[in-house]
């Protein structure tokens, strides 16, 4: 792969430019449908946007405690591998990803930096609050990493067994496969994995009943409460780009089906399926469930969404087994 590529994948398109704007626009959508579900008029779609700039304007004030460099580059670390994340996802009919193989492994992987770097902006701030939420966050990512986990490994092996491999962690392969053999989110042995994915979501973006971390009435806001300015403008927009990450990868992973060969369609229906995943499985949650507990939401994780994983898994291996 040529380096001129790599760096339009990462900073315009799918990736920088282009996945900050998205990121922001599903963080819009959420925000108002949420409103209008609680009968409010709620901000307009674009204040995301008007909030990363008056927050990129305004002073950075770094506690007198703080470790001054890994409090300055946490807020890099999530963006940065948010944006790598979104390079490597597919795009039917407008980009084919990064890399040909392995790469679901690597997603894997960045999808924790967000967490990876607000512990470490939590722990250089030298707050008694972000310490806790660093410990919160912590549990949160040891909970739901693990249906994760099976869910990528049920679509590995559900994609590679019927072509005489054991698993594809392709996501190139996987979606090259759902194109020819129809989506995995019509097949009913996924159906609980990708239930378990949905579940996965809000948990992974850390929003209401999962921003066990952050709880503005616990520990006001935890991890982020020592930032301001434009390192919160920062850990803002990864949180929009988690958003769209997760929500580009259950298309990608589940219905990654285009319409016809014109680029704009095929874009404009890539968003319509993004959007619509954000407000199943973000903002209707978050609109009807209260915060849990630290130790409800670790249950949560290690009891439904895993078992709904292994059980799509142990489909997925009868039915190779049922088959050879």
């Amino acid at each position: 792969m040529s380096i001129l590529k790599l760096l339009i994948s990462i900073l315009i398109f799918p990736g920088g430019l282009f996945a900050v704007l998205l990121g922001l626009f599903l963080t819009g959508v959420d925000r108002k449908v949420y409103a209008r579900m609680q009968r409010r008029v709620g901000p307009p779609i674009y204040q995301p946007c008007i909030d990363i700039i008056k927050l990129s304007q305004k002073e950075t004030v770094i506690p007198r405690t703080a470790s001054l460099t890994a409090f300055r580059f946490a807020p890099l670390i999530g963006f940065a591998g948010m944006l790598a994340a979104i390079a490597i996802i597919p795009i039917t009919g407008l980009y084919s990803g990064l890399y040909q193989s392995g790469d679901l492994l690597v997603l894997l992987y960045l999808l924790s930096t967000p967490a990876l770097a607000l512990m470490i902006g939590a722990s250089a701030s030298g707050s008694p609050y972000s310490s806790v939420g660093l410990s919160r966050e912590m549990t949160m990512v040891l909970a739901y990493e693990v249906p994760l986990l099976v869910v990528f490994l049920t679509i590995a092996m559900r994609v590679g067994m019927p072509g005489g491999e054991f698993a594809v962690f392709s996501m190139s392969g996987i979606v090259n496969y759902q194109l020819d053999n129809g989506a995995l989110l019509f097949d009913l042995r996924m159906l609980p994995a990708f239930l378990a994915f949905l579940c996965c979501i809000p948990g992974t973006i850390g929003v209401v009943p999962f921003d066990i971390p952050e709880a503005e009435t616990e520990i006001t806001e935890g991890p982020l409460l020592e930032y301001s300015g434009s390192g919160l403008a920062m850990f803002k927009l990864t949180g929009g780009l988690k958003m769209l990450v997760m929500s580009a990868l259950a298309v990608a992973l589940f219905f990654p089906t285009g319409i016809g060969s014109f680029w704009l369609v095929n874009l404009l229906w890539f968003i319509f399926k993004c959007v619509t995943v954000c407000l199943f499985a973000v903002t209707l949650v978050r609109a009807t469930r209260a915060r849990m507990r630290l130790d409800q939401a670790y249950k949560f994780f290690l009891i439904y969404p895993t078992a709904l994983a292994f059980i799509s898994l142990v489909l997925t291996l009868l039915a190779f087994r049922i088959n050879f």
